[in-house]
């Protein structure tokens, strides 16, 4: 029966892998076991964010070394998603998932199961259009199939690491008479989240079937799913994604449970998704952030949109970062920025694993 276990380590810089290097060697983690391999790095987390392709080799590197095959045979049996940017209180930290498959009687009631799944490159006419969305939706349906989900209702977090638009790609696109979503490289950030996250809400039936196309693309904000989490880099040409959720008949004493953040102040559903885990120690929690469209939050101005120097998703990972950090007492918590799709506007979900 599967197994899956987590290890949160913090880093000392983008490539900085002393801390898997001691849990191998110290026999706490088998490399072979390794599926995911999620990191907060101190980058911008914009386009020319250098951090996250950094840590994507430096990982990369290691875990190949260590099973003794190529660079690209470890890309093809791991998810290396990297999301940039630890403003404020946020510290940078990696989170290892880990599969294996043990013997012995199972848990007694659900505990944590894990699917990956690597969708095919994209091209750049199809970022941010139904093509991806539609791509993105049968990678977790078969990401639930191999972590032994059943039901979409027990999905409860879904990472993905989608493409983005640089100008590079958008003039080879256009020598060859294609039509990109948006000549804009940081917009095509927001859209590519967007249509991932529009494929998760489609796998999951969390938006009706008729309600989705490419008019609705970062467009219709009444359109979302309540698990989905995007983060989009150049360090890609695909999509890497990552389904957790509950499942009975499995090892372990982890769990996950999930809410929605409906502002940036939402503690209570930060709350929530501990208590929907169950009682015991926190392994990690993981969030969206936005900054409110409207310009508004409770009633009250802010400026995060108006900031040229500073971009949007940055102020808003902090604050959200720091809500958390202040319920949990830890500071190495997943907040990443641009939720586009993922939550109500303003807001974002929320999941945290227990060891119950």
């Amino acid at each position: 029966m599967q197994r899956v276990d987590v290890h949160r380590i913090p880093t000392a810089a983008p490539d900085d892998t002393s801390g898997l290097d001691r849990l191998i060697e110290r026999g706490t983690l088998d490399p072979r076991d390794i599926i995911c391999v999620l990191g907060k790095t101190e980058g911008n987390g914009c386009v020319n964010d250098w951090s996250r392709g950094l840590a994507t080799m430096a990982y990369k590197a290691v875990i190949a070394q260590r099973l003794g095959v190529s660079s690209d045979e470890a890309a093809a049996r791991v998810l290396f998603i990297m999301s940039g940017g630890t403003e404020g209180v946020l510290s940078p930290h990696v989170t290892l998932f880990a599969r294996r498959e043990v013997t012995g009687p199972a848990a007694s009631g659900p505990r944590l199961a894990a699917g990956i799944f690597h969708t095919p490159r994209f091209k750049a006419e199809e970022l941010g259009t139904m093509a991806q969305v539609r791509g993105v939706e049968h990678g977790v349906r078969a990401a639930m199939t191999a972590a032994g989900i059943a039901a979409t209702r027990d999905v409860h977090f879904v990472q993905i690491k989608c493409p983005l638009l640089t100008a590079e790609v958008i003039a080879t696109a256009a020598a060859r008479g294609a039509r990109v979503a948006t000549s804009n490289t940081y917009a095509s950030m927001g859209y590519s989240r967007g249509a991932a996250a529009l494929g998760v809400a489609a796998a999951l039936d969390e938006v009706p079937a008729d309600a989705l196309d490419e008019s609705a693309i970062c467009r219709r904000w009444d359109l979302y799913s309540r698990v989905a989490s995007t983060s989009a880099g150049v360090e890609l040409a695909n999509c890497e994604i990552l389904v957790l959720g509950n499942a009975v008949g499995v090892a372990g004493d982890l769990a996950i449970g999930h809410d929605v953040m409906e502002d940036a102040l939402d503690a209570a559903a930060v709350r929530r998704a501990l208590a929907a885990a169950g009682a015991g120690e926190m392994v990690g929690i993981f969030a969206k952030a936005e900054a409110e469209p409207t310009g508004r939050i409770r009633g009250r101005r802010h400026t995060m949109l108006d900031d040229s120097d500073i971009n949007h998703t940055r102020h808003a990972r902090a604050a959200v970062a720091a809500v958390i950090a202040s319920i949990v007492g830890d500071p190495m918590v997943y907040v990443s920025g641009g939720a586009e799709h993922q939550g109500p506007s303003g807001g974002g979900p929320v999941a945290a694993i227990v060891r119950v």
